[in-house]
């Protein structure tokens, strides 16, 4: 009786002891479900934010200049005004060069066709005579050659006697009274007239007309 009462407090004893084993083991489990991860995964990831956000920093850094290097709408708007003030500038120094020129050419160009006149004129001036007629008769001629010139270069003269007075081509500076001429009428020119190219230069001076 005493050895199957020693041998049951050893198979009592082997029980206990795999018993405490087991709830080592779970404990051991339980402590390594609670541990955290590994600290390899932790790193890398702190690595990855890292390099993520120098990225980040980098590309505002970049922006950043790009808006400071670009021109904002006020500047743009400046240069633009600038510009075509400058152009609107050299637009007017062109234009008073050609008109300048123009004139400067058709100056030219009368000059051209009077200095003929200026030469028969001498001429005659030069020229001792007794034949009075053939004198008046050369005198004529070059009067006819200086309205030419001038008839060439746009002059021509404004009608007048026998014509109805218009104050905006005719200046009358007396009335006459004459059964030749109806009223209104101009029946003497004082002066001719002339207009260049359609434009009075000098109006005609002459008597109106009043019966």
């Amino acid at each position: 009786m005493s050895e199957k009462k020693a041998k049951h407090i050893h198979i009592e004893d082997g029980n206990a002891e795999a018993e405490e084993t087991k709830a080592e083991d779970l404990k051991e489990e339980e402590a390594a479900a609670k541990e955290p991860e590994t600290e390899e995964p932790q790193d890398k990831a702190e690595e990855t934010a890292g390099e993520e956000t120098a990225e980040e920093a980098e590309a505002s850094a970049d922006e950043a200049e790009a808006s400071a290097d670009e021109p904002s709408a006020e500047e743009q708007e400046s240069e633009r005004y600038m510009r075509l003030m400058a152009e609107f500038q050299n637009f007017k120094r062109r234009a008073a060069k050609e008109k300048s020129d123009i004139h400067a050419f058709a100056n030219e160009r009368i000059v051209g066709d009077l200095l003929p006149v200026l030469d028969n004129f001498e001429r005659a001036l030069d020229t001792e005579t007794e034949d009075i007629e053939g004198y008046a008769k050369g005198m004529q001629l070059i009067f006819e050659q200086l309205k030419t010139a001038l008839e060439k270069a746009g002059l021509k003269e404004i009608e007048a006697l026998g014509q109805d007075f218009d104050p905006n081509v005719h200046n009358a500076v007396m009335t006459d009274n004459t059964d030749e001429y109806e009223t209104d009428k101009i029946s003497k020119v004082l002066q001719k007239g002339y207009k260049l190219n359609d434009k009075v230069v000098r109006p005609s001076m002459v008597a109106v007309n009043k019966k």
